[in-house]
């Protein structure tokens, strides 16, 4: 949002973190979140991606002041074409003001990175949605790695999900974007030596040459016939 009224708000007493700029409300609303927690408050909201990574207007300056003061507790990357109004993908903040909360674990200096760009089904050409297993499947990792009884032990996941130190973080230049941290996903291993592999592709794709020479061959004499040789 471009147009928030920013230059009205400039002794704001919710920008604890630094300034937001006045052309963009992204930094604006993490902040307004933030501002209004409870001493054991968490809260969860949707933003542009491009809060995750922006060095612009000082935002970047914002989001090393929220990652130091160890308030982002997870990180959700979200596939695009889930809502009807916008097809960009977003993120899911979750911001927590005690992370030593005795509801929960202690999590002090870690945050949960959770990359889940590639769930959810097209439901036509232009939206797509998760499924009640995908959202469980999301939700129930969160709620495992802060520490829910009865849940389960938490363990990363390559390619979906991390708990990532705040050094580590720091590393990466307060970038928030989760596939930073979650790498890829493991590829099983199919037990097929690598040699065998090779030849039986390298036979395949022969195979696929003579039939592609045989189509063009088809092709080429079927527009002679009608008068288009080339």
């Amino acid at each position: 949002m471009s147009d928030w009224g920013g230059e009205r708000l400039r002794e704001d007493a919710r920008w604890k973190h630094g300034l937001p700029p006045v052309n963009n409300a992204n930094y604006a609303w993490i902040q307004h979140f933030i501002h209004h927690l409870s001493p054991t408050g968490i809260a969860g909201f949707v933003m542009a991606n491009g809060s995750m990574s922006t060095d612009t207007g000082g935002e970047g300056e914002i989001r090393k002041s929220i990652i130091e003061a160890d308030l982002v507790d997870c990180m959700i990357a979200m596939p695009g074409q889930l809502f009807y109004t916008t097809p960009i993908p977003v993120c899911l903040w979750f911001v927590a003001r005690n992370k030593r909360n005795c509801k929960f674990s202690n999590r002090s200096g870690h945050s949960l990175f959770i990359d889940a760009r590639k769930m959810g089904t097209l439901i036509d050409r232009t939206h797509r949605e998760l499924t009640d297993e995908e959202i469980n499947k999301i939700a129930g990792i969160y709620h495992i790695w802060r520490g829910e009884k009865g849940v389960g032990e938490y363990e990363d996941t390559p390619g979906f999900c991390k708990s990532v130190k705040t050094d580590e973080i720091k590393d990466h230049g307060y970038v928030l974007t989760p596939g930073r941290y979650v790498g890829a996903a493991e590829v099983k291993d199919d037990g097929e030596p690598f040699e065998e592999k090779m030849e039986r592709l390298t036979a395949q794709l022969g195979e696929q040459f003579v039939k592609s020479d045989e189509l063009e061959k088809t092709i080429r004499a079927n527009l002679k016939e009608l008068g288009y040789e080339f």
